[in-house]
């Protein structure tokens, strides 16, 4: 846990590799002490239509759902961490955003099948 989900323009990959955004996202989990480095599950989705604000930007969103139970504050840090980690590229014309989405612990389920 957390699962990290991020979203961007494709159009960005000319500028940034994708690989390079996901472990920047990882390292700002990691900085957060929230998590080990070994639950950090990351992937990412490249978008070749878009529009936002009616123009065709560039854009970066990153969804993080984990377990419930994390206090307002500390969920907070995490986003502001992860945001702040984002800028460091320099890009321009670029709207970033963090969303933090509860996963309710009573009822997440997880199985993991492992090859004999």
């Amino acid at each position: 846990m957390p699962h990290c989900i991020l979203e961007y323009s494709q159009n960005l990959e000319q500028e940034v590799p994708p690989a390079d955004l996901l472990e920047t996202v990882k390292e700002a989990c990691v900085a957060s002490n929230l998590f080990s480095v070994e639950d950090i599950k990351l992937r990412s989705s490249a978008y070749k239509s878009f529009i936002t604000g009616g123009q065709e930007d560039a854009f970066i969103h990153v969804m993080i759902r984990l377990l419930s139970g994390r206090t307002k504050e500390e969920k907070k840090q995490l986003s502001d961490l992860v945001l702040n980690a984002l800028t460091q590229f320099s890009l321009k014309d670029v709207s970033l955003s963090v969303e933090l989405c509860d996963m309710d612990r009573d009822t997440y389920a997880k199985k993991v099948v492992l090859s004999q």
